[in-house]
């Protein structure tokens, strides 16, 4: 029997989600302060991978897209929230940087699955 390929974007996702679990309980044990703003990051940032998760079993390819875009988003915001806790010296420059990339990163490769998804479902 041949082994099925990883699926990056998959792996990717769960692993930043955890590293944003993680970061959000740092967080909250390092610094009192400002909780919202920690559980805005956490949304966020467990959303991508969720939504990746959920597109595995999409319907059709329009709700695979749908899934996908909206991971897309939920990394785009998080990129947001990771940039104000970072503002908010929060994290450490290596701290900032070393997620931010990974964030970056996830950004990036669905950036080019939605988009050859799109060119796929125009023919």
């Amino acid at each position: 029997m041949q082994k099925r390929p990883e699926n990056v974007i998959l792996k990717k996702t769960e692993d930043f989600s955890d590293r944003i679990v993680k970061m959000y309980k740092y967080l909250l044990k390092k610094k009192e302060g400002n909780a919202d703003l920690l559980k805005q990051v956490l949304r966020s940032g467990t959303s991508v991978g969720a939504n990746v998760a959920e597109s595995k079993f999409a319907q059709s390819e329009a709700d695979f897209l749908t899934k996908l875009t909206i991971a897309l988003k939920e990394a785009n915001e998080t990129k947001f929230w990771l940039k104000r806790l970072y503002a908010g010296d929060y994290l450490t420059d290596t701290e900032y940087e070393s997620i931010i990339k990974d964030n970056e990163e996830i950004i990036n490769i669905l950036v080019k699955i939605t988009g050859t998804m799109k060119q796929r479902m125009q023919k």
